[in-house]
């Protein structure tokens, strides 16, 4: 750490971060993750063919962060030091002494589980029943924001679409199976009762998800042959639409053969984020990452319910049972930001879901220009995802280098002064924050 970190009272100071290798990460350099992870303080060595599929900012003992100058200290090692300087003393007491969130890089090569996050009731009383699967007592909700093209799977599609694709879909309806396939069309052509159309559409994914293993397989399969077959008859030599139906149905059946979850293609909304898009996946919704790179922050914790396209556990009666079933469109999953504060921080954007323990902001700076942001009366973790330029934290007399990859830490009540290099063109970081 600096000696002008140093006079701030250990404010502030730089992060080594923990790497995360999952099979459905991006190999070598093309993830993100890992082009970040290159300037880890002491180094981190990269090979080609692995897959590099998580940044762990934060405390969350799974892969907790350490101060880059005292790498057998951990950032919850010093905040435990003095937690109402680092978190506040209000967030000390509301958060046990920690960080209330857990702040990720993503890079996603293949399609995640289609899963969801408990809320803090069910949180509590899976981690009561099964403490070897749910790990805690917390709930999880998270947001995604795009730094590349980011595809996913989020929320049920409108229903009409749903209906539309039992009738085009021989495949479908069969998982599916008549009767409730019949009944779903019939109640959503003469019903506009959200809770009847509720309870059709959890009969619809209860079936799906339920279908014996062994007529998934052969159904999934048969129908990715039939699209693949279909598509070389149109002769779209030039492939299907990204993100159309057959095209997710033949992609995911690549990706995970005779899966279940190649059938929530039919029943969840496809999202293409561009980059600075965002999505909001609050408790008890299902969802599935499907490729890209992305910034995305949670609460502190790590539970998962999964039911589709994973090889790990399946708790589909939990899922099925857990899920609000609300529908929309696509567009409806997106999270607009707004502008952080016009007045002091021209630059900046604000990503603010409907939850208490995290926020976001985008702050992106040209050539020479800098940004002020007043004190948070709580904590933050900042990553710079391009370019080069200084931080200046409290009243330390000058700022400290930070480029793509660095990872700070801002404890509260910090004014903060993000200062882009002469050198870059463009100087992007992204700041979860609580307060």
């Amino acid at each position: 750490m600096s000696q002008a970190v140093k006079n701030t009272q250990l404010r502030a100071g730089r992060l080594k971060c923990a790497v995360q290798s999952y099979d459905w990460g991006k190999p070598g350099l093309r993830s993100k993750v890992a082009q970040y992870a290159v300037t880890t303080p002491g180094g981190f060595d990269i090979y080609d063919e692995k897959p590099y599929a998580e940044l762990w900012m934060g405390t969350h003992p799974n892969g907790p962060s350490l101060l880059a100058d005292q790498p057998n200290t951990s950032l919850k090692d010093l905040i435990s030091q003095n937690p109402d300087l680092y978190l506040s003393s209000k967030l000390a007491t509301l958060y046990d002494n920690d960080l209330p969130f857990l702040f990720k890089v993503l890079s996603v090569e293949k399609a995640l589980s289609i899963q969801a996050h408990p809320d803090k009731k069910l949180g509590r009383q899976l981690y009561e029943k099964f403490p070897n699967l749910y790990k805690d007592p917390n709930h999880k909700p998270e947001m995604a924001i795009a730094i590349t093209k980011f595809e996913a799977l989020c929320g049920f599609r409108p229903l009409e679409e749903i209906k539309s694709s039992l009738l085009t879909y021989p495949q479908f309806k069969m998982i599916v199976g008549e009767k409730i396939a019949q009944r779903f069309i019939e109640t959503v052509t003469n019903s506009s009762d959200v809770d009847q159309n509720k309870v059709v559409l959890r009969e619809v994914f209860e079936s799906v998800m339920k279908r014996e293993p062994e007529i998934v397989s052969k159904k999934a399969n048969e129908l990715a042959d039939r699209l693949r077959e279909q598509a070389q008859v149109n002769h779209r030599d030039s492939g299907l639409e990204l993100g159309s139906i057959p095209e997710l149905v033949i992609r995911l059946n690549q990706q995970f053969p005779g899966d279940v979850g190649i059938f929530c293609v039919f029943l969840l909304n496809y999202v293409l984020l561009e980059p600075g898009q965002a999505i909001f996946l609050g408790a008890n919704e299902p969802h599935a990452y499907l490729s890209g790179d992305c910034v995305e922050c949670m609460a502190a914790s790590d539970n998962v319910v999964r039911a589709g396209l994973t090889p790990k556990f399946k708790d589909v009666n939990v899922l099925v049972d857990m899920l609000t079933y609300r529908y929309g469109s696509a567009s409806s999953q997106i999270l607009k930001p707004e502008p952080y504060d016009p007045i002091t921080s021209k630059h900046s954007l604000l990503y603010n879901p409907p939850i208490e323990e995290f926020s976001v902001i985008l702050t992106q700076l040209s050539r020479g220009s800098r940004e002020i942001f007043v004190p948070i009366n709580g904590p933050s973790i900042l990553i710079v995802t391009e370019g080069k330029g200084s931080i200046k934290v409290a009243d330390s007399i000058q700022g400290e280098t930070i480029e793509k990859g660095s990872v700070y830490f801002v404890g509260a009540d910090s004014d903060v002064i993000l200062s882009a290099s002469e050198e870059s063109e463009s100087f992007v970081s992204y700041r979860a924050f609580c307060r």
